[in-house]
């Protein structure tokens, strides 16, 4: 059995100087770290405890957005007054996710991180996954398909972002703070996932070494008119075959601005803003929510076992765009 060694950070500054050593991997919640650890997917030399480094607070920002840090529990953030009241698709999507007992260990910046729930990845018995062994193939294009990707697939990789909250959190327009040897920068998280290419072990554009310190939400202008809706096997503690966040500003009966982001079909959350622009200056009709869904999916290619997911993706947009649209009262 490999030894691990294990080291509590202090603060910020210490967790980085501790992830400097080779084979290092923060930790928090440990919700997917740890099962990944059990099958052998993952195998860090050292585990950088982050729990006491103080990222776990949710402040207003001087033009009324929030910043969550990056330790922020799934449960204290959906139920947080300020998310309820301004941000309520995030709420939504974090109440989705998992099961109760999980949400109260899953942080935010872990659950960025979430890594993909594909079968050929999280079983080491298969040996073909170039996420987990780059080079060996990608058994799921011949294999069992049905929770895969029917967007921005690669060849080496048809794997889905298996996460709630980082859908919501792209219809909102969320940055991510990082810190890292090279300094702070701040990454929209649109640009934070990555499509497979031919490099699908990388997850995301973090760097190694780099710690995830909080999450700016800008103010937003989707309180009133939002919806998740998240379409699953069974209703409670399973993925998403397919998700939808949908955000819309209500002017006089008609759209000033929407966000549709799909979850369960793509490495990463997947928006295709020119869907949202169809909307924008038009009262709300099921038939030009259809027309946006239709180019919303604008190019999906579905396998062996998936094809239904074209056709859900397209019925889950126009039900999540007509129930945000009947939320006022319930998210005023």
């Amino acid at each position: 059995m490999q030894s691990i060694f294990y080291e509590r950070a202090s603060d910020p500054a210490h967790a980085l100087r501790l992830a400097q050593q080779p084979g290092s991997k923060f930790i928090g919640g440990g919700t997917n770290l740890l099962d990944l650890m059990k099958g052998g997917v993952e195998q860090p030399m050292r585990l950088v405890d982050i729990t006491h480094v103080g990222l776990a607070l949710v402040s207003e920002l001087p033009d009324g957005g929030l910043r969550i840090g990056a330790l922020t529990r799934n449960s204290d953030l959906a139920d947080h007054a300020l998310i309820r009241q301004r941000y309520p698709l995030l709420s939504q999507a974090l109440l989705s996710g998992a099961s109760p007992q999980l949400r109260n260990m899953a942080t935010v910046g872990g659950n960025l991180m979430q890594r993909t729930r594909c079968p050929y990845f999280t079983d080491t018995g298969f040996d073909m996954c170039n996420k987990r062994m780059p080079g060996s193939g990608c058994a799921a294009r011949e294999g069992y398909s049905r929770t895969h990707a029917i967007l921005g697939a690669s060849n080496a990789c048809i794997a889905v972002n298996p996460s709630d909250m980082n859908v919501a959190l792209a219809a909102l327009d969320a940055v991510v703070l990082i810190s890292g040897p090279q300094g702070e920068r701040r990454i929209a998280l649109a640009d934070f996932h990555r499509l497979p290419g031919n490099t699908p072990q990388q997850d995301t554009v973090l760097a190694p070494g780099e710690l995830i310190t909080a999450v700016d939400l800008p103010p937003s202008p989707f309180a009133a008119h939002s919806h998740y809706l998240k379409v699953r096997d069974r209703a409670s503690y399973a993925f998403a075959l397919v998700s939808v966040a949908a955000a819309l500003e209500m002017r006089n009966g008609v759209i000033s601005q929407a966000r549709i982001v799909l979850g369960g079909v793509a490495h990463k959350p997947w928006r295709v803003p020119a869907a949202e622009t169809m909307l924008a200056g038009q009262p709300f009709s099921r038939e030009l929510a259809r027309q946006a869904a239709a180019r919303a999916i604008a190019g999906a290619q579905a396998y062996k076992d998936n094809q239904f997911k074209i056709e859900l993706a397209q019925r889950a947009i126009v039900s999540a765009m007509a129930s945000a649209l009947h939320n006022a009262g319930e998210n005023a």
